[in-house]
């Protein structure tokens, strides 16, 4: 029999897990859909983290209905999943800003090399994504103090690794805007190329979600599981499974299929959610 532990310093709301692992669910099938429609197969890690999502919560649901005499293995699941999660989506979004590039023939304007770029940023994102994840797995299994401690510290270390990635990323997304609306190249100037703009604003406001998100996660871990974000149950929720799932809905709006069809010369891209039209580009 699983051993019982306390893990919640709150009562859990069981209505809060149903309305997130219905959510993600839904938002996570929906991308599967498209980025399989479209073949917009770089996005893949995008709705793996979705589906990262819905196990997490899952897993939460399962922990709170069996609150107070909750087992380990959910609250596991709970604490993992939804942890490394944010590493998937930054993986995709990494690799639009390189189609950006692409279709403006702008990669001069970056100050990462293109051919480094996925490169370099998808490095940082395994690397936290793996600290991230040993560190959960310590504080979600830790039967001692000493080991949650551990894990918490692995954890930190992890997130840090995230944001300075992170933030170099959005940073060289910000001084290429700046230079090609400063110098536009030739190719920006044809019609089927004006709307990349519209995705370097999406990329920007998912940037800001996950950053945020991972701030506030890392002011819960060095608080510690007696700290204050801890205890409350309306932080995690809003700034981290809210921003998430915000976070994966403007991708549904404003769907990076037209970038694949415009960096591949053509294709399938999506409109209105689950529609897709041929968009065919001609140089």
């Amino acid at each position: 029999m699983a051993k019982q532990v306390k893990v919640y310093r709150y009562e859990p709301s069981l209505a809060a897990a149903i309305i997130f692992v219905v959510a993600f669910s839904l938002t996570s099938a929906l991308h599967t859909f498209q980025l399989s429609r479209t073949r917009t197969w770089f996005f893949i890690a995008f709705a793996v983290g979705g589906w990262f999502e819905v196990i997490g919560y899952v897993g939460r649901l399962v922990s709170v209905n069996q609150y107070p005499n909750t087992t380990k293995p959910p609250y596991v699941i709970n604490i993992l999943f939804p942890l490394v999660a944010p590493a998937l989506y930054s993986a995709s979004i990494y690799m639009a800003l390189g189609r950006i590039f692409k279709i403006t023939n702008g990669a001069k304007y970056s100050i990462i090399r293109p051919s480094w770029l996925t490169k370099i940023f998808v490095f940082g994102d395994v690397a936290s994504f793996v600290i991230v994840g040993v560190g959960g797995s310590l504080v979600a299994t830790a039967d001692t103090a000493d080991k949650a401690d551990k894990g918490e510290l692995i954890v930190i270390v992890g997130l840090i690794v995230q944001l300075v990635f992170f933030s170099i990323f959005l940073l060289t997304a910000l001084i290429f805007h700046f230079r090609i609306n400063k110098n536009p190249t030739e190719k920006v100037q044809v019609k089927h190329t004006v709307h990349y703009q519209k995705h370097l604003y999406i990329l920007y406001l998912a940037g800001f979600l996950i950053l945020a998100r991972s701030v506030f996660k890392l002011i819960e871990y060095i608080q510690g599981r007696d700290g204050y974000l801890f205890s409350k149950e309306w932080f995690a929720y809003v700034f981290d499974a809210a921003f998430m799932f915000f976070t994966m809905i403007i991708f549904h709006i404003v769907h990076p299929s037209e970038l694949n069809a415009l960096a591949n010369g053509g294709g399938l891209v999506i409109y209105k959610l689950v529609l897709a039209k041929q968009l065919d580009v001609y140089e």
